[in-house]
């Protein structure tokens, strides 16, 4: 059957996820999850109720970006999605994934952490914001560098890493932390050649439920009661 991703709303970075599934072009199904409510039965995928989270084809519960990225790319092998484990380019790969969850998702994190506290907790959330703010500033500057002088952030064409990258470089403006187009304009340069994909257009409507044209392989919403039995064999 085909693989299921539970992609999570509002702006969850499992956008990144959708968007390389669009690349890929074979067959998958979505489910959405409110990250502001309960999702009974979720648990049996993702136990710590994280997005995102993927039944895969042969019914295995796979969670964390990283894992289901590199399942996305290694069926993408012949589309550049990803590359051959134990050659150069998966290395730089491997570690171009590991530093945008491990750093730039992490620092913008302490943003949507500020969210958390309670409402009259200015200082923490003003010392939450300010380190947002000061260690993702390091984190775009350093991924400008890497940009600078070619149009993707590994190889010769676009891979799981851009699709993960524009799920989460957009928390900048959304947390109001930066003005990308002018602090960071390199980076603003790639958002704005990935937003004007396909997929990423897509991406976009299936969040904000709005009329999504698929130019991969999306077959439509599935529901839980309609999982169960994948979910409990």
């Amino acid at each position: 059957m085909e693989p299921v991703l539970f992609y999570g709303v509002p702006h969850g970075c499992s956008f990144g996820s959708i968007v390389a599934l669009e690349w890929l072009g074979q067959p998958y199904r979505l489910h959405r999850i409110d990250m502001l409510e309960d999702s009974p039965g979720f648990e049996k995928i993702s136990p710590l109720g994280q997005t995102p989270a993927m039944i895969t084809a042969d019914g295995r519960p796979l969670t964390e970006s990283l894992a289901i990225l590199h399942n996305i790319a290694a069926r993408g092998l012949d589309k550049g999605l990803g590359f051959a484990q134990g050659s150069k380019e998966f290395d730089e790969l491997n570690w171009m994934l590991a530093y945008l969850h491990t750093t730039l998702h992490s620092t913008l994190g302490y943003g949507w952490n500020a969210y958390k506290l309670a409402d009259d907790d200015h200082a923490g959330k003003a010392f939450l914001r300010r380190l947002a703010r000061e260690k993702s500033a390091d984190a775009f500057a350093y991924l400008q560098g890497v940009l600078e002088g070619r149009d993707w952030l590994v190889g010769d064409t676009k891979t799981v890493a851009d699709a993960y990258f524009i799920g989460i470089a957009r928390w900048g403006e959304d947390l109001k932390l930066f003005d990308i187009a002018k602090e960071f304009p390199g980076i603003h340069r790639h958002m704005a050649r990935l937003e004007a994909d396909p997929a990423v257009i897509f991406a976009h409507a299936i969040e904000d439920e709005r009329q999504a044209v698929s130019a991969g392989g999306f077959l439509g919403h599935i529901g839980i009661d309609e999982m169960a039995p994948r979910i409990a064999a």
